[in-house]
């Protein structure tokens, strides 16, 4: 089994403009490109695990949630990066059911590890809100907060407790790749 790069979508690898819901408001985040090909030279499997409530919400349709992502995809390959995988929590629980996928849940990440051959306690969890890396907590992964304008004060105080705090994508996976030497 092999260690992955758990990445948070928005935030993280695009600025979060509210809910994403067309390719021409997908912007990527300055370094992420380069972050994630470093990641792929180093053979890290590089896993998006993303919530888009914004389905359940009726704000956009899974069609619209794909082309974003296929738009990532296409951004990201013009910098010579992949992305492996990615999986999706579309719920919210004000508008659909409850669910196990929605993140801090740790489903998502349990269902990569197994399909992928994945060691979760051996992966880096990283993103930009605390539900993002609680799930390495849960799994004995490494979660490393990078703080974006969005991320509340209140949880980059209780990141600071049990997480590594990065300034960047780019700074975060170099500690990956080090940390991995």
């Amino acid at each position: 089994m092999t260690r992955a790069a758990f990445l948070d979508r928005d935030g993280t690898i695009i600025r979060d403009a509210g809910y994403v819901d067309t390719p021409d408001r997908v912007e990527l985040i300055p370094g992420a490109p380069e972050a994630i090909r470093l990641l792929n030279e180093y053979g890290w499997p590089v896993v998006v695990v993303t919530n888009q409530s914004g389905i359940a919400r009726g704000y956009y349709s899974m069609a619209d949630y794909e082309q974003v992502r296929l738009t990532i995809d296409a951004l990201l390959a013009g910098y010579g990066a992949r992305i492996d995988a990615t999986f999706m929590c579309p719920h919210h629980p004000d508008y659909s059911e409850p669910c196990d996928c929605r993140k801090p849940g740790t489903l998502l990440y349990e269902l990569a590890a197994e399909r992928m051959g994945l060691d979760a306690a051996r992966s880096w969890f990283v993103g930009d809100r605390l539900r993002d890396v609680l799930p390495a907590r849960a799994l004995g992964g490494t979660g490393v907060l990078v703080p974006a304008d969005g991320t509340p004060a209140q949880e980059l105080m209780l990141a600071r407790r049990d997480f590594a705090i990065a300034p960047s994508l780019d700074d975060a996976v170099r500690r990956a790749v080090e940390s991995a030497r």
